[in-house]
Formats: C-alpha cells, sequence, structure tokens
C-alpha cells in the first residue's frame, strides 16, 4: 500500500479517456502523458495513477499496491476480488451478452449437441447457463472474440457489447444480457480503514463532476 499519496489504478483500452476526463474536471488531471510512465503524477500532490490491464485493476487493488481503481463490472463480477465498491461511475455502459451467428440455432443446438462458446468471461458465462441448467463447453480466449465462430472454434460467445456494431460487421446477433456493465471505483480495505478521509474526498471530487 501506498505510504503517502493515494495510488489509483486505471484500466487501460475503453474506460482510460473517460476516467482520465472525470479526474481533469476533478482537479487531479495527470501531469504526464498516457503511456509515457507506469506511475504518473497528478496536479493533486496527494494522488498518483498507476496505468495497467483492466484484468490486473482489482488485482493491484485487493493486494494493496493501490489504493483505489477504476474499472468496470464485467472484470469485478469475473475476478470477484475482495475490494470494497464505494462508488459506481456514470461512463463506461454495456453489457455482456450471448451472441450467435445470424441464422444459427438458439437456445439450443440440433441433435442435443452441447455448444461451444467462446468468450473472455468464462466464470461468469458458466454461471449464467448452469443457473438455466444449459450445458456449454467453454472456449477462454483473449483475443478477438467475433471471429471465433466465423472460424469454426465456438457456436456462440459471450463478450462485451456496447453499439452493437461489431456483432452486426461480424454476422452475429445478440440473443441474451448476462450483466449489465458500467465503470466502478473499488478500494482496498486496509486503505480505506487507514485513509478514510482522503478515500471520501476522491469520491466526494468524483461525485462533483458527474
Amino acid at each position: 500500500m501506498s505510504a503517502g499519496r493515494l495510488r489509483i489504478a486505471l484500466a487501460k483500452g475503453r474506460l482510460w479517456d473517460a476516467a482520465i476526463a472525470r479526474f481533469t474536471r476533478a482537479g487531479m488531471a495527470p501531469l504526464s502523458d498516457k503511456g509515457r510512465k507506469l506511475l504518473v503524477p497528478s496536479e493533486d500532490p496527494g494522488i498518483e495513477f498507476l496505468e495497467i490491464k483492466p484484468g490486473d485493476v482489482p488485482i493491484y487493488v485487493e493486494s494493496g499496491a493501490a489504493d483505489l481503481g477504476i474499472t468496470g463490472t464485467d472484470v469485478l463480477r469475473e475476478a470477484n476480488p475482495d475490494v470494497l465498491e464505494p462508488l459506481e461511475l456514470d461512463f463506461g455502459q454495456c453489457r455482456l451478452a450471448v451472441a450467435a451467428p445470424a441464422g444459427a440455432a438458439y437456445p439450443a443446438l440440433p441433435g442435443g449437441i452441447t455448444p461451444r462458446l467462446a468468450t473472455k468471461y468464462p466464470r461468469l458465462a458458466r454461471e449464467h447457463f448452469a443457473a438455466q441448467g444449459r450445458a456449454v463447453e467453454i472456449i477462454e480466449v483473449g483475443g478477438s472474440v467475433e471471429v471465433a465462430p466465423l472460424l469454426g472454434l465456438s457456436h456462440w460467445i459471450v463478450d462485451l457489447v456496447d453499439t452493437g456494431n461489431t456483432l452486426k460487421a461480424n454476422g452475429l446477433v445478440e440473443h441474451e444480457t448476462i450483466l449489465l456493465v458500467r465503470a466502478t471505483l473499488i478500494a482496498n480495505r486496509a486503505s480505506q480503514k487507514l485513509k478514510l478521509d482522503r478515500h471520501l474526498e476522491v469520491m466526494r471530487r468524483l461525485e462533483g463532476t458527474a
């Protein structure tokens, strides 16, 4: 856990720009360009930022390597870390959904075939289908999930959907929503006890710029 400054882990990728815009409006803008350094100071001398992969944000916060972090609820529900979630934020909204090629059989395949399902979210996908009593074979992939049915790797996919344009471009149709997703501020449990006033100040400033 950082001794002096509050260290805030931010997820690279789709949440980065909106998170930086929010911190900038709150008077906590980073002082150097994105990507130049891993640890970036803020215009608020009591804060520094750490830019890491989305899946690593809860790991760093849970371990105490970062005091706070911003990541999506998709990452949180998949990883199930032991962290606090004191503040939901009003950006990063999308959904985790099941999709299949247009015209493909759904919600079951003919002949009792067990569907193969490609996803970056094996835990959430498995829990969703198990709750419905539907058997699926989970194939965990780390890259572009949308191409999996086109290449014969899977019958269906589970992935994040925003506008749906990427699904359409790959001939896929959305069938079910598993989880509504948004950006969330998370906190290390010990840090929030030890630095409660600082945590509350950051949350107040973030809420005040919504």
